[in-house]
């Protein structure tokens, strides 16, 4: 038999883009056991190690990242041919609002499955800060939004509870400098929680950069001008977090959703995947 199965390729493409079999096991609803069968499965079929397991999480081998864009190609035409081929009567929009310093890395692996599960259904993306994101939705100009705040408001579904990290340039310095330069654009949801926690801690500061723009702060931070606050893993990779000693602790926030009421199934659809793929990274 030469036939590659796709339950088994969907497991592997879900492995290689969540970076361990744990999150791609509540990806797909599996048990974490039953995914790491499908991919043993495959290695004997294919007769070659595809995962790296020797260091934290798995990375691909280079017969792994061959085969990726073949699973994925595969994987994606099954679905094109079920969707097209099944009654998929779903078709509308919807406008989905997201802190930009959340987009990554689930947010576009969202967006990517709902416009191949349901080609008709046009997503928005708005990207803001909560403050700006909750007013909107308000006033109903966004039918959903993810929000990152320290509690939850009535109406409102916590996903996740995910600690709130000072984060540096690569060996940066500036986080031992007094007193303390700190970057955040003026809506910066952190902002507030940052100052309070320093000021509580009896520490000096002063504000590097006094901006709108999340582009420039990360410029500031990366360049070694300042620090700045950043949800664990949610963070770009010419940064790090910092533990050095004398930075006070800025505890947790939840990233949570809002769903206007009345919304169609496609919507509904929309914010599953959301969920699961959320509670999975």
């Amino acid at each position: 038999m030469r036939n590659l199965d796709v339950t088994t390729l969907r497991s592997f493409v879900a492995v290689a883009q969540s970076g361990g079999v744990t999150r791609a096991a509540g990806f797909l609803n599996l048990t974490q056991s039953a995914v790491s069968m499908q991919i043993k499965r495959l290695e004997e079929m294919l007769d070659q190690q595809l995962l790296d397991r020797t260091g934290r999480g798995v990375s691909l081998t280079p017969a792994g990242a061959q085969l990726l864009s073949y699973a994925q190609k595969i994987v994606e035409l099954n679905d094109e041919v079920y969707t097209r081929l099944t009654d998929q009567s779903w078709e509308g929009e919807v406008t989905l609002g997201v802190p930009s310093d959340i987009v990554y890395p689930v947010i576009p692996q969202v967006l990517s499955r709902m416009a191949r599960n349901h080609p008709r259904v046009k997503v928005q993306l708005v990207s803001s800060f909560t403050r700006v994101l909750k007013a909107q939705f308000a006033r109903g100009e966004i039918d959903v939004i993810l929000t990152t705040e320290t509690g939850v408001e009535p109406g409102g579904e916590s996903l996740l509870e995910v600690p709130l990290r000072w984060i540096g340039a690569p060996d940066g310095q500036a986080w031992r400098q007094r007193p303390l330069r700190i970057a955040f654009a003026r809506t910066c949801g952190f902002r507030g929680e940052a100052m309070r926690r320093l000021d509580a801690a009896g520490l000096n500061w002063e504000l590097a950069v006094d901006s709108d723009s999340d582009t420039t702060i990360d410029a500031t931070v990366s360049a070694d001008l300042a620090i700045t606050a950043r949800l664990e893993g949610h963070f770009a990779d010419y940064m790090v977090p910092i533990d050095g000693p004398g930075l006070p602790e800025l505890g947790t926030q939840f990233i949570n959703l809002y769903i206007g009421t009345g919304q169609p199934a496609y919507v509904q659809a929309l914010c599953a995947d959301i969920r699961q793929s959320m509670t999975a990274f």
